[in-house]
């Protein structure tokens, strides 16, 4: 791209990852049996006479054939050698491969899900147990790795739930995990460590209270504390520090300057998101991605800044909220549109969103520019999901939150939230307490604090914990009301890969500045799905597609080159629930995409194959296991070399086959969300929902939840722009509510 400048040789920092848990969660036999699974999903792939019983054997010709294939995409000298590392590569035989799943078990899975499986892991183990599950009483480790993939093949279609289960959780972490340990896949793939384009830039420095040793609680005053640093909080936080209010935020995550950005994804998905990215609701159905950093989803998501659509307006003003029709709603909008430089002016499309604009034109599709929040400058870099080294994207850490801190506020780092206690009769209700939890070590893995527990005084509570933490830390607190944690909305995706001859490096660019609006009201009532593009770095695109075999498997990752992506997401009708683990409190997620809401995906899904056919892809894939993918002919035209588009014979038939396929069976397709909305709903009535009109918690005096859990349904666009309208307008509310208690409690402050 011309103009562009380029990263040159910018290394990012180092950032620190918590050391790999010394307690075993699985014993040596367990462990035995899981790495043989691993590798039956990504094996050492040999030709026949070179292999053992424990690789994945081909003959001469078909490894040959392989190595070919993938060192014409491979851009470096010693090619040939670099597909054959990344064939013969296992993911048991990676220094990072067992790690990672000690620390996923360890951090990130709730108990129940680690009995489930050490339970089936000792079923394996038994003669009685493998005979059910195998077919045979040889313990599945101890098979070849043909009969291992096809014992692995049928659990997917067990008669058994718990299996099928296992089958997808196991999938979903064995490809993760492989793709953040691999050295080989990046080099295939030709995918850089750092963006080819744009300029390092350092971020705003920010500084955190530190307080030294004691056996002492340490208890703090101030006017506001706000529980979360993510786009809601940090709006609310600037506001009301600009107002004079005594403002502190903390934040149970930690930050990072953007001289570590962007981060390796290995260690990027465990700094930067909750459960480490590698959330899953109950049913393993959809994977889930939420910001837990300083910035919250701010400092990681894509810069899409669409400003929320007239349906959705409507329908949320006509639940009893008429705010959002109302001329300041749109100047909230227009405010915090403002504040971050959100325009399309500066765009530069890369070829996937190129593919998406054009192929869309040629189907008559109705599209839309996606405007970008950042500072009405150019922003060409698809690694913004890991931080943005160029602190272009104006999140909330290079506005809202550096505005706050130039107005007084202050911040901690590194604590949770473990409940609000409420003051007791004869207390004024004005003062809340808030006792945080010391979360751990800081940045650099030093010892910040060894304070057990700090207490904080404040008159106005905000939780801004976002759609996933804030209703856990409000019935840890003892709030009952039954909406907390229903309503949850999911804008749940399917994924495309269009494969093309030419070299398209869709990590290039920014990963999503175009939509396709065709099919985002499908029944009328604002309900429907937007084709998009996404982001393409590895673990955060390839592990959604199906395995079939392990070679197919890699043969289809090593395309990333030539590939543009494709999401079908979903205003989803129906909701689930966010609920605690009974065991230990964490997260846990109850949500299925509802028979409605797959018919909606499917539709923008058929839609983006459309694109892709028009737009010359020679292979289409999709998120969708129980659909082969299409493979353009050579002879695609009809009848006397006629060019028939998308009425070509055998692209409608793959288009027939996959319409038949509906109502789609959720365990054969793979969801992602990257939005979470509506846990902690606004409501007139407490009776709908949890927080007023004014976003207090119904029945509670000085508390209130601003973030996107407070939206009454799905947004149906990217949340961000949404989110910090209602914070911008819900904090000026506050603070003007604020200066009136503080004239009634001291008349001379009106003097």
């Amino acid at each position: 791209m011309a103009g562009l400048q380029k990263m040159s040789s910018y290394i990012p920092l180092e950032a620190a990852v918590p050391s790999v848990p010394s307690n075993e969660i699985l014993t040596d036999l367990q462990w035995e049996t899981l790495l043989a699974l691993a590798d039956t999903v990504i094996p050492s792939v040999r030709v026949g006479a070179d292999a053992s019983p424990n690789q994945k054997t081909v003959t001469d010709e078909q490894f040959e054939s392989a190595v070919s294939k993938l060192a014409a995409n491979i851009q470096v000298p010693n090619a040939t050698d670099v597909a054959r590392a990344y064939l013969q590569e296992n993911a048991s035989s990676l220094q990072g491969f067992r790690d990672g799943l000690q620390c996923l078990f360890a951090n990130d899975v709730h108990e129940e899900g680690r009995k489930g499986l050490c339970m089936i892991l000792d079923v394996l183990n038994t003669r009685a147990g493998a005979l059910l599950l195998t077919g045979s009483m040889i313990p599945v480790q101890n098979q070849p790795l043909k009969v291992r993939e096809q014992i692995f093949t049928a659990w997917g279609s067990s008669r058994l739930p718990p299996i099928r289960l296992i089958h997808r959780s196991l999938l979903a972490m064995f490809k993760k995990t492989w793709m953040v340990s691999s050295p080989a896949l990046p080099i295939a793939v030709g995918i850089p460590r750092v963006p080819v384009h744009g300029k390092p830039a350092d971020g705003f420095e920010y500084e955190f209270l530190q307080f030294p040793p004691s056996n002492d609680p340490e208890i703090i005053e101030t006017d506001v504390v706000i529980i979360g640093s993510g786009c809601g909080g940090a709006v609310t936080a600037k506001n009301l520090a600009e107002a004079g209010h005594r403002v502190l935020v903390v934040e149970k995550s930690y930050h990072y300057p953007s001289k570590y950005f962007p981060m390796e994804t290995s260690k990027g998905l465990v700094n930067l998101y909750e459960g480490a990215g590698s959330a899953l609701t109950d049913d393993a159905s959809v994977a889930l991605f939420a910001g837990s950093t300083w910035g919250g989803g701010g400092t990681i998501n894509w810069a899409c800044s669409l400003q929320t659509q007239a349906f959705v307006r409507k329908e949320w003003a006509d639940s009893g909220l008429p705010f959002f029709t109302s001329a300041e709603f749109q100047n909230s909008l227009d405010r915090v549109c403002d504040r971050m430089g959100v325009d399309s002016k500066h765009i530069k499309h890369n070829r996937q969103n190129q593919v998406i604009l054009e192929g869309a034109r040629k189907l008559g599709y109705a599209t839309e520019i996606v405007p970008q929040n950042t500072g009405d400058e150019d922003h060409y870099c698809g690694y913004c999901t890991m931080g943005c080294a160029a602190a272009g994207k104006r999140g909330p850490t290079e506005t809202w939150l550096a505005d706050a801190a130039k107005a007084g506020a202050i911040f901690m780092e590194g604590f949770k939230a473990d409940k609000i206690t409420f003051a007791e009769k004869g207390e004024s209700s004005k003062k809340k307490g808030l006792p945080l939890v010391w979360k751990g070590p800081g940045l650099q893995g030093t010892l910040i604090s060894l304070r057990s527990r700090i207490l904080i005084k404040a008159k106005k509570v905000i939780v801004s914990c976002g759609t996933l933490n804030s209703p856990l830390l409000l019935l840890r607190s003892g709030l009952t009301n039954w909406n907390i944690g229903r309503n949850l909305h999911l804008h749940p995706v399917l994924f495309g890969a269009a494969i093309f001859d030419e070299e398209i490096r869709p990590w290039e660019g920014s990963a999503l500045t175009t939509l396709v609006k065709e099919f985002e009201n499908l029944d009328g009532h604002g309900h429907g799905a937007k084709v998009e593009a996404t982001v393409t770095l590895p673990p955060m695109y390839l592990p959604t597609f199906p395995w079939r075999d392990g070679l197919d498997y890699k043969l289809f990752c090593a395309n990333l080159s030539h590939m543009t992506s494709f999401i079908s997401i979903t205003r989803d009708r129906d909701s689930g629930r966010v609920y605690p683990d009974p065991v230990d409190g964490r997260i846990r997620v109850q949500y299925t995409p509802s028979a409605f809401d797959r018919q909606s995906c499917l539709e923008a899904l058929i839609a983006s194959a459309k694109i892709a056919y028009v737009s010359g892809a020679k292979e289409y894939h999709t998120s969708y296991a129980d659909m082969p993918p299409f493979y353009r002919s050579e002879e695609a035209s009809g009848p006397d070399g006629i060019d028939e588009g998308i009425n070509n014979a055998e692209f409608q038939k793959w288009i027939n086959q996959l319409r038949q396929k509906s109502p789609l069976n959720v365990e054969k397709a793979f969801f992602s969300s990257a939005h979470q909305m509506g846990t902690c709903r606004m409501a007139s009535t407490a009776a709908k929902g949890v927080v007023d009109p004014e976003c207090q918690v119904w029945g509670t005096k000085g508390l209130y939840v601003i973030d996107a859990s407070i939206f009454p349904s799905a947004s149906g666009v990217n949340p961000m722009v949404t989110n910090m309208a209602i914070a911008d307008w819900a904090s000026k509310n506050l603070s003007k509510n604020m200066r009136k208690e503080e004239m009634t409690d001291n008349p001379s402050a009106r003097l």
